[in-house]
C-alpha cells in the first residue's frame, strides 16, 4: 500500500476497545461516556478486517485501546492473529498496555508469538499514578511487568511528559529503566479530545526541554534503531538502555509515516491528527467476500494526508480534535 506522497503503508495499529480501567488525566474525561458494545466490531470482524490488511501488504500489528486487555475473550483475537506470524504473512503482532491485566496474560501472550510490548506508565510514584490514572494502583502495573519479563517478553515504557506532573522523575525512570532492562520513551503529550480540564496544555514539556534535562546528568549516543514507529532513539551510555522520544508537537515525524489506525467501530484514521476517516463496517458487513473491503482500504489509502498540524491547535488552545486519544488508539 502507498500513499499519495509514496510512503507505503505497512503498519496497523487497531483499537479494540474505546474502554479502559484507567481515566488518565490527558486521555480521558473521569466522566467518560462509553460506545455502545453493539457498535463495536466483533472480535471475527476485527479479524477479518486485520487480516485484510496482511493480505494487502501491512506487516506489524498493533493491539490498542483503550485498554485492550479488558476486552472480553481478548486473546481469542490474538491467538487468531498469531496464525500471520507463522505464516510468515506477518513480522510483528505487539499491544500497547496499561499493565493493569498483564500479570493474567503475559505468559498466554508470548506463546501466541508477542515479544514486545509497550506499557504506558507515566510516574514510579504510587500517589501520583493514582492522581494520574484517577483510580489507578501503580503495584498491579508492577506486577504485571514482572509477570511479562518472565514470560520472555521486552517491555518498552511510554511516558508522557507532563510538565508540573512528572518533570522531578526523568532521571529516576532513566535509572530504573536501566536496572530493570526496560527501555523507556518520552512522549509529547497531543492536544486531543475534551478532558474537561483548563490547565491540560499548560502541561505541555517540549522533548527538546527534556532531552536537555536528560543530558545534565547522562551521555546519549545517537542510535539508526526503529521500530516502524514514530520515535528516534538514542542509547543511554551508562546504562547501557534504549531511549526513545516521540515529538508531535515540536517536531513532527510525518515524513517517515507508515501508519493507520483502525477503531473499534471500523473507522479508519488515515492520520493521528487528521479527521478525515473511512468507513470500513459497511463494507465489511455487506457479505462474506472481503474484495469489498480490499478495495475501502486502498480508496482510504490514497487519500492519507502529507501530516497532522498539532502545533497550530496548541497555538490556538484548543484539541486538535474531537475524539478522544482513547477512540483513536493510543
Amino acid at each position: 500500500m502507498i500513499d499519495p506522497f509514496g510512503r507505503e503503508v505497512n503498519y496497523l495499529r487497531v483499537s479494540v476497545t474505546d474502554r479502559c480501567d484507567y481515566r488518565c488525566v490527558y486521555c480521558m474525561a473521569e466522566d467518560m461516556t462509553f460506545l455502545p458494545k453493539k457498535e463495536l466490531l466483533t472480535l471475527e470482524e476485527l479479524d477479518r478486517l486485520c487480516s485484510a490488511f496482511v493480505d494487502l501488504g501491512t506487516r506489524k500489528l498493533r493491539i490498542t485501546g483503550g485498554e485492550p486487555l479488558v476486552r472480553r475473550d481478548i486473546m481469542w483475537l490474538f491467538r487468531r492473529l498469531g496464525r500471520h506470524l507463522d505464516s510468515g504473512a506477518l513480522d510483528e503482532l505487539t499491544v500497547t498496555t496499561n499493565g493493569s491485566q498483564l500479570a493474567k496474560h503475559a505468559t498466554e501472550l508470548y506463546d501466541i508469538g508477542v515479544r514486545r510490548i509497550n506499557v504506558s506508565l507515566d510516574t514510579l510514584d504510587a500517589d501520583k499514578f493514582k492522581a494520574i490514572t484517577r483510580w489507578g494502583r501503580l503495584d498491579q502495573v508492577l506486577d504485571g511487568m514482572e509477570a511479562a519479563a518472565k514470560a520472555g517478553l521486552k517491555i518498552k515504557l511510554n511516558t508522557v511528559a507532563l510538565k508540573g506532573v512528572n518533570q522531578d522523575e526523568v532521571h529516576h525512570l532513566i535509572r530504573w529503566c536501566g536496572e530493570q532492562g526496560f527501555d523507556l520513551t518520552f512522549i509529547e503529550a497531543m492536544p486531543m479530545g475534551d478532558l474537561g480540564i483548563e490547565d491540560r496544555l499548560d502541561q505541555f514539556w517540549s522533548l527538546k526541554d527534556v532531552r536537555r534535562e536528560i543530558e545534565s546528568q547522562w551521555a546519549l549516543n545517537e542510535s539508526d534503531h526503529r521500530t516502524g514507529g514514530p520515535a528516534r532513539y538514542a542509547n543511554v551510555v551508562e546504562t547501557g538502555a534504549r531511549l526513545g522520544f516521540i515529538t508531535p508537537l515540536s517536531h513532527n515525524f510525518c515524513e517517515s509515516c507508515n501508519r493507520v489506525r483502525l477503531t473499534c467501530t471500523g473507522t479508519l484514521y488515515m492520520c493521528l491528527g487528521q479527521d478525515d476517516a473511512a468507513d470500513l463496517r459497511a463494507p465489511l458487513r455487506a457479505g462474506n467476500d472481503d474484495e469489498g473491503v480490499r478495495t475501502a482500504i486502498l480508496e482510504a489509502i490514497s487519500r492519507k494526508p502529507e501530516g497532522h498540524d498539532f502545533v497550530r491547535n496548541r497555538q490556538e488552545r484548543k484539541a486538535a480534535g474531537a475524539r478522544h486519544m482513547s477512540v483513536t488508539g493510543g
